[in-house]
């Protein structure tokens, strides 16, 4: 289980590729269930949430699953309008978060 606090802003103006590498360079050490902490998330636009889909759909073309922690504000709304959250679980509590993490053992089965 890796959890990421993501910070400030995931916009082309801001950090979407150091994001991006950072998130890549997770999956290429072997992580396969993430948990982004999106609580102290201020902005994202189209470019930020680019890379949380490639994310998404990296790993769970791996056998792996990606949710988020706390989307708040506009990063919500943004979440909202682009239906992400339909496609994405996300959770208001960590705990809640990592229960729903299905076990291991499970993860690369169908």
């Amino acid at each position: 289980m890796t959890i990421l606090d993501l910070r400030g802003r995931s916009t082309i103006e801001g950090e979407s590729e150091l994001l991006s590498d950072r998130l890549k360079k997770v999956i290429a050490k072997g992580a396969r269930r993430l948990l982004l902490n999106l609580l102290d998330l201020t902005q994202i636009d189209t470019t930020g949430v680019s890379v949380i889909i490639e994310t998404f759909a990296s790993l769970r073309k791996k056998g792996g699953e990606l949710k988020l922690l706390c989307p708040k504000g506009r990063v919500l709304e943004v979440l909202r309008v682009l239906r992400i959250i339909r496609i994405i679980p996300c959770f208001e509590t960590e705990t809640q978060a990592l229960v729903s993490f299905r076990p291991q053992s499970n993860a690369a089965r169908p």
